[in-house]
Protein backbone atom coordinates (compact mmCIF):
# COMPACT_ATOMS: atom_id res chain seq x y z
CA UNK A 1 0.00 0.00 0.00
CA UNK A 2 1.52 3.43 -0.90
CA UNK A 3 1.95 5.96 1.86
CA UNK A 4 2.17 9.75 1.45
CA UNK A 5 4.49 12.05 2.65
CA UNK A 6 2.62 13.91 4.15
CA UNK A 7 1.29 10.94 6.04
CA UNK A 8 4.83 10.58 7.16
CA UNK A 9 5.37 14.32 8.16
CA UNK A 10 1.94 13.91 10.28
CA UNK A 11 3.17 10.83 12.04
CA UNK A 12 6.19 12.77 12.78
CA UNK A 13 4.22 15.65 14.16
CA UNK A 14 2.29 13.30 16.56
CA UNK A 15 5.06 11.22 18.11
CA UNK A 16 6.54 14.84 18.38
CA UNK A 17 3.94 15.99 20.58
CA UNK A 18 4.31 12.69 22.66
CA UNK A 19 7.15 13.56 23.80
CA UNK A 20 6.10 16.87 25.90
CA UNK A 21 5.45 14.98 28.70
CA UNK A 22 9.03 13.67 28.93
CA UNK A 23 10.20 17.43 28.30
CA UNK A 24 8.37 18.70 31.28
CA UNK A 25 9.56 15.90 33.41
CA UNK A 26 13.43 17.06 31.86
CA UNK A 27 12.70 20.44 32.41
CA UNK A 28 10.92 19.94 36.11
CA UNK A 29 14.38 17.78 37.24
CA UNK A 30 18.08 18.56 36.87
CA UNK A 31 17.85 21.36 34.80
CA UNK A 32 18.98 21.95 31.55
CA UNK A 33 21.14 19.84 29.97
CA UNK A 34 25.13 19.68 30.27
CA UNK A 35 26.21 17.94 27.20
CA UNK A 36 27.69 20.01 24.41
CA UNK A 37 26.11 20.63 21.02
CA UNK A 38 26.84 17.64 18.23
CA UNK A 39 27.88 15.53 20.56
CA UNK A 40 24.38 13.58 20.74
CA UNK A 41 24.58 13.06 16.97
CA UNK A 42 21.79 13.18 15.07
CA UNK A 43 19.01 10.64 13.80
CA UNK A 44 20.31 8.09 11.88
CA UNK A 45 18.56 6.76 8.86
CA UNK A 46 16.89 3.98 10.97
CA UNK A 47 16.40 5.97 13.69
CA UNK A 48 18.81 6.18 16.16
CA UNK A 49 21.91 8.61 17.64
CA UNK A 50 24.60 8.78 15.34
CA UNK A 51 26.14 9.97 12.04
CA UNK A 52 23.36 9.91 8.97
CA UNK A 53 24.38 6.21 7.29
CA UNK A 54 25.88 4.71 10.94
CA UNK A 55 24.92 4.70 14.85
CA UNK A 56 27.01 5.94 17.45
CA UNK A 57 27.45 4.78 20.80
CA UNK A 58 26.41 7.80 22.33
CA UNK A 59 22.57 7.76 23.61
CA UNK A 60 20.13 10.23 22.11
CA UNK A 61 18.80 13.35 23.37
CA UNK A 62 20.05 16.10 25.18
CA UNK A 63 19.24 14.55 29.15
CA UNK A 64 22.91 13.68 31.18
CA UNK A 65 23.00 11.17 33.43
CA UNK A 66 19.75 12.20 35.79
CA UNK A 67 17.83 13.52 32.74
CA UNK A 68 15.50 11.94 30.39
CA UNK A 69 16.22 13.41 26.42
CA UNK A 70 14.53 12.76 23.38
CA UNK A 71 13.79 14.26 19.99
CA UNK A 72 12.18 13.76 16.68
CA UNK A 73 13.69 13.68 13.11
CA UNK A 74 12.64 13.54 9.32
CA UNK A 75 15.04 12.56 6.39
CA UNK A 76 14.88 12.59 2.92
CA UNK A 77 17.27 11.06 0.76
CA UNK A 78 17.11 11.94 -2.85
CA UNK A 79 18.91 9.92 -5.53
CA UNK A 80 19.47 9.41 -9.45
CA UNK A 81 16.65 7.13 -9.42
CA UNK A 82 14.76 7.16 -5.98
CA UNK A 83 13.87 8.64 -3.36
CA UNK A 84 13.79 8.14 0.77
CA UNK A 85 11.74 9.45 3.18
CA UNK A 86 12.58 8.76 6.65
CA UNK A 87 11.03 9.61 9.99
CA UNK A 88 10.69 8.55 13.71
CA UNK A 89 11.62 9.26 17.38
CA UNK A 90 13.69 8.15 20.28
CA UNK A 91 14.30 8.72 24.09
CA UNK A 92 17.60 8.38 25.73
CA UNK A 93 16.75 7.48 29.73
CA UNK A 94 19.89 9.27 31.97
CA UNK A 95 22.69 8.59 29.31
CA UNK A 96 22.28 5.07 29.64
CA UNK A 97 19.25 3.51 27.40
CA UNK A 98 18.06 4.60 24.26
CA UNK A 99 14.64 3.44 22.74
CA UNK A 100 13.62 4.34 18.79
CA UNK A 101 10.98 4.26 16.20
CA UNK A 102 10.87 4.89 12.82
CA UNK A 103 8.89 4.16 9.86
CA UNK A 104 10.84 4.18 6.25
CA UNK A 105 9.29 5.12 2.70
CA UNK A 106 11.31 4.14 -0.11
CA UNK A 107 10.02 5.17 -3.71
CA UNK A 108 11.04 3.35 -6.67
CA UNK A 109 9.90 5.83 -9.31
CA UNK A 110 10.48 5.27 -13.13
CA UNK A 111 12.63 1.72 -11.91
CA UNK A 112 9.08 0.88 -10.34
CA UNK A 113 7.64 0.71 -14.03
CA UNK A 114 10.46 -0.59 -15.42
CA UNK A 115 10.21 -3.34 -13.17
CA UNK A 116 6.33 -4.03 -13.97
CA UNK A 117 5.69 -2.74 -10.17
CA UNK A 118 3.87 0.70 -11.76
CA UNK A 119 5.86 4.27 -11.56
CA UNK A 120 6.06 5.07 -7.98
CA UNK A 121 5.41 1.81 -6.36
CA UNK A 122 6.84 2.16 -2.62
CA UNK A 123 8.33 -0.02 -0.02
CA UNK A 124 7.74 0.62 3.79
CA UNK A 125 9.27 -0.13 6.87
CA UNK A 126 9.27 -0.16 10.55
CA UNK A 127 12.20 0.05 12.20
CA UNK A 128 12.35 0.11 16.15
CA UNK A 129 15.90 0.58 17.73
CA UNK A 130 17.14 -0.33 21.20
CA UNK A 131 20.93 0.81 22.47
CA UNK A 132 22.49 -0.01 25.75
CA UNK A 133 25.67 2.09 26.85
CA UNK A 134 27.62 -0.57 28.49
CA UNK A 135 31.18 1.52 29.64
CA UNK A 136 32.60 4.93 28.75
CA UNK A 137 31.99 8.49 28.03
CA UNK A 138 32.48 9.76 24.69
CA UNK A 139 33.01 13.15 25.94
CA UNK A 140 33.86 13.24 29.68
CA UNK A 141 36.65 10.79 29.73
CA UNK A 142 39.12 12.98 28.17
CA UNK A 143 41.85 11.70 30.26
CA UNK A 144 40.99 7.51 29.24
CA UNK A 145 41.88 6.31 26.09
CA UNK A 146 39.18 3.81 25.87
CA UNK A 147 35.78 5.27 24.50
CA UNK A 148 32.32 4.96 24.39
CA UNK A 149 31.05 1.56 24.29
CA UNK A 150 27.28 0.47 23.25
CA UNK A 151 25.34 -2.59 21.86
CA UNK A 152 22.69 -2.00 20.29
CA UNK A 153 19.51 -3.79 18.00
CA UNK A 154 17.16 -2.64 15.45
CA UNK A 155 14.41 -5.15 14.80
CA UNK A 156 13.03 -4.20 11.15
CA UNK A 157 9.26 -5.37 9.26
CA UNK A 158 8.94 -4.65 5.50
CA UNK A 159 5.45 -4.37 4.04
CA UNK A 160 6.23 -5.77 0.93
CA UNK A 161 6.68 -9.12 1.64
CA UNK A 162 5.07 -11.01 -1.70
CA UNK A 163 7.42 -8.96 -3.79
CA UNK A 164 10.74 -9.66 -1.37
CA UNK A 165 9.91 -13.40 -1.91
CA UNK A 166 9.80 -12.86 -5.90
CA UNK A 167 13.08 -11.09 -5.98
CA UNK A 168 14.62 -14.20 -3.52
CA UNK A 169 14.84 -12.63 -0.11
CA UNK A 170 14.42 -15.17 2.65
CA UNK A 171 12.51 -12.94 5.04
CA UNK A 172 10.41 -10.09 5.15
CA UNK A 173 11.62 -9.04 9.14
CA UNK A 174 14.83 -9.32 10.87
CA UNK A 175 17.05 -8.03 13.38
CA UNK A 176 20.46 -6.74 13.25
CA UNK A 177 22.82 -6.38 15.82
CA UNK A 178 25.46 -4.09 16.61
CA UNK A 179 28.11 -2.87 19.22
CA UNK A 180 29.73 0.85 18.17
CA UNK A 181 32.85 2.11 20.30
CA UNK A 182 33.04 6.14 19.78
CA UNK A 183 35.23 8.74 21.43
CA UNK A 184 35.55 12.96 21.10
CA UNK A 185 39.07 14.27 21.45
CA UNK A 186 38.26 17.97 22.60
CA UNK A 187 41.96 18.95 22.29
CA UNK A 188 41.40 17.92 18.66
CA UNK A 189 37.46 19.15 17.75
CA UNK A 190 37.62 15.22 16.51
CA UNK A 191 35.07 12.59 16.69
CA UNK A 192 35.50 9.12 15.28
CA UNK A 193 33.69 6.07 16.01
CA UNK A 194 33.35 2.44 14.70
CA UNK A 195 30.37 0.27 14.00
CA UNK A 196 30.27 -3.19 13.76
CA UNK A 197 26.78 -4.68 12.64
CA UNK A 198 25.61 -8.51 12.15
CA UNK A 199 23.15 -8.48 9.62
CA UNK A 200 20.99 -10.54 6.77
CA UNK A 201 19.44 -7.04 5.36
CA UNK A 202 19.47 -6.08 1.61
CA UNK A 203 19.78 -2.18 1.07
CA UNK A 204 18.75 -1.44 5.15
CA UNK A 205 15.92 -4.26 4.70
CA UNK A 206 14.05 -2.10 1.99
CA UNK A 207 14.65 -5.17 -0.61
CA UNK A 208 14.38 -8.02 2.40
CA UNK A 209 16.90 -10.08 4.37
CA UNK A 210 18.97 -13.04 2.93
CA UNK A 211 18.91 -14.27 -0.11
CA UNK A 212 19.61 -16.69 -2.90
CA UNK A 213 23.27 -16.48 -2.34
CA UNK A 214 23.77 -15.88 0.98
CA UNK A 215 21.48 -15.88 3.85
CA UNK A 216 23.31 -16.63 6.94
CA UNK A 217 24.49 -12.92 9.45
CA UNK A 218 27.45 -10.97 8.22
CA UNK A 219 29.59 -8.71 10.33
CA UNK A 220 30.16 -5.43 8.58
CA UNK A 221 31.66 -2.54 9.45
CA UNK A 222 30.33 0.91 9.90
CA UNK A 223 32.74 4.22 10.65
CA UNK A 224 31.97 7.86 10.77
CA UNK A 225 34.67 10.75 11.67
CA UNK A 226 33.69 14.42 12.36
CA UNK A 227 35.67 17.54 12.86
CA UNK A 228 33.76 20.05 15.40
CA UNK A 229 34.40 23.35 13.39
CA UNK A 230 32.76 25.24 16.24
CA UNK A 231 30.19 24.38 18.93
CA UNK A 232 27.64 25.21 16.52
CA UNK A 233 28.81 23.12 13.22
CA UNK A 234 30.48 19.74 12.25
CA UNK A 235 31.75 18.43 8.63
CA UNK A 236 32.54 14.72 8.40
CA UNK A 237 32.68 11.62 6.47
CA UNK A 238 31.25 8.11 6.47
CA UNK A 239 31.36 4.55 5.65
CA UNK A 240 28.59 1.69 5.96
CA UNK A 241 29.50 -1.84 4.80
CA UNK A 242 26.58 -4.05 3.36
CA UNK A 243 26.09 -7.55 2.81
CA UNK A 244 26.06 -8.67 -0.65
CA UNK A 245 22.76 -11.72 -0.53
CA UNK A 246 20.54 -11.36 -3.43
CA UNK A 247 21.48 -12.25 -7.28
CA UNK A 248 19.16 -10.33 -8.94
CA UNK A 249 21.04 -7.21 -7.77
CA UNK A 250 24.80 -6.68 -6.74
CA UNK A 251 25.04 -4.37 -3.58
CA UNK A 252 27.78 -1.81 -2.70
CA UNK A 253 28.61 -0.54 0.17
CA UNK A 254 27.61 3.07 1.18
CA UNK A 255 29.26 6.42 1.71
CA UNK A 256 28.60 10.20 2.53
CA UNK A 257 30.28 13.39 3.24
CA UNK A 258 28.08 15.98 5.83
CA UNK A 259 28.22 18.88 7.41
CA UNK A 260 25.84 19.52 10.44
CA UNK A 261 24.65 22.84 12.23
CA UNK A 262 22.72 22.78 15.60
CA UNK A 263 22.07 26.63 16.34
CA UNK A 264 20.64 25.68 19.56
CA UNK A 265 20.83 22.39 21.50
CA UNK A 266 16.89 21.60 20.36
CA UNK A 267 17.25 21.84 16.58
CA UNK A 268 19.77 20.43 14.42
CA UNK A 269 20.46 20.41 9.91
CA UNK A 270 22.05 17.90 8.24
CA UNK A 271 22.79 17.95 4.84
CA UNK A 272 24.95 15.13 2.73
CA UNK A 273 26.37 13.94 -0.28
CA UNK A 274 25.75 10.29 -0.28
CA UNK A 275 26.53 7.81 -2.42
CA UNK A 276 24.72 4.07 -2.44
CA UNK A 277 26.13 2.37 -5.51
CA UNK A 278 23.34 -0.03 -7.43
CA UNK A 279 20.18 -0.44 -6.53
CA UNK A 280 18.48 -2.79 -8.18
CA UNK A 281 18.82 -2.38 -11.91
CA UNK A 282 20.03 0.79 -11.54
CA UNK A 283 23.90 1.97 -10.72
CA UNK A 284 25.70 4.60 -9.31
CA UNK A 285 23.02 6.09 -7.29
CA UNK A 286 24.16 9.15 -5.68
CA UNK A 287 22.61 11.96 -4.15
CA UNK A 288 21.57 14.66 -1.67
CA UNK A 289 20.54 13.77 2.15
CA UNK A 290 18.67 16.04 4.28
CA UNK A 291 17.63 15.46 7.71
CA UNK A 292 15.95 17.99 10.47
CA UNK A 293 15.88 16.87 14.23
CA UNK A 294 14.02 18.73 17.22
CA UNK A 295 14.55 17.53 20.69
CA UNK A 296 15.85 18.36 24.39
Amino acid sequence: MTRPIPLLASACLVLAASLAPFAAQARSGAGSSGKLLLTGGVSQVEGAAGGGLTPWAIIGGQGTRDQIGASAYYTRVELDDYRLDSAGVLIGFHDRLELSLSRQRFDTRDVGAALGLGRGFTIGQDVFGMKLRLFGDAVLDQDRWWPQVAIGLQGKRNDQPGLLAAIGARRDRDTDFYVSATKLYLDRSLLLSGTVRFTRANQFGLLGFGGDRRDGYRPQFEGSAALLLNRHLAVGVEYRGKPDNLGIAREDNAFDAFIAWAPSSHLSLTLAYVDLGNIVIADDQRGLYASLQVGF
